[in-house]
């Protein structure tokens, strides 16, 4: 079998491997590091705004996420080095042997294509009822009556919510002058 966690894996989550640690997750501390660099230099082209309400600019903001992003790549990389290693996936309910549910996610996939197809001729609140309604069948939920009735309130709630709350106007399509 293998060895009890270390306090200190037990603590952090995480397991050690062989120092010098695995090359895919010095591929990711590289990403974080060229995001960070990419933040960095996308904020320096920002130009200068600065008003009463606002005297130090809009570019201070993405330079410390930037920075931080570098710093984070640079811990991961040296925790890398020291042998770290994330913790495997160990989900509650995720039986990783299982196979894709192909007929589920090919669902989800048309839902959201009836969705993308339907909005600006039927509107919002009509594509989003479809799309709520065939995401609960997908899902495999079958009380039909009561997930119609549940997908139309999601779908008028957030039409309004982006309406009033955001004033983003979602199309109204063939309910124009009724919503």
């Amino acid at each position: 079998g293998s060895a009890a966690p270390t306090a200190e894996e037990t603590a952090t989550g995480s397991t050690r491997t062989a120092p010098g640690g695995d090359r895919a997750q010095y591929g990711v501390c590289a990403f974080l590091a060229l995001v960070g660099l990419l933040v960095i230099v996308d904020a320096t082209r920002i130009g200068s705004a600065l008003s009463s309400a606002d005297p130090i600019g809009p570019k201070p903001l993405p330079i410390l996420l930037g920075v931080l992003l570098l710093i984070v790549a640079a811990v991961y990389a040296v925790d890398v080095a020291r042998g770290g290693a994330g913790e495997p996936e160990a989900g509650e309910d995720v039986d990783l042997t299982t196979p894709i549910d192909w007929r589920t996610v090919l669902l989800l996939i048309g839902a959201f294509l009836v969705n993308a197809v339907l909005i600006d001729r039927l509107g919002w609140v009509i594509s989003g009822t479809l799309l709520f309604w065939g995401t609960a069948f997908a899902l495999g939920n079958r009380h039909y009556v009561r997930n119609l009735l549940i997908a139309v309130a999601l779908a008028l709630i957030t039409f309004y919510t982006f309406a009033i709350g955001l004033g983003v106007n979602l199309p109204a399509g063939v309910l124009q002058g009724i919503l």
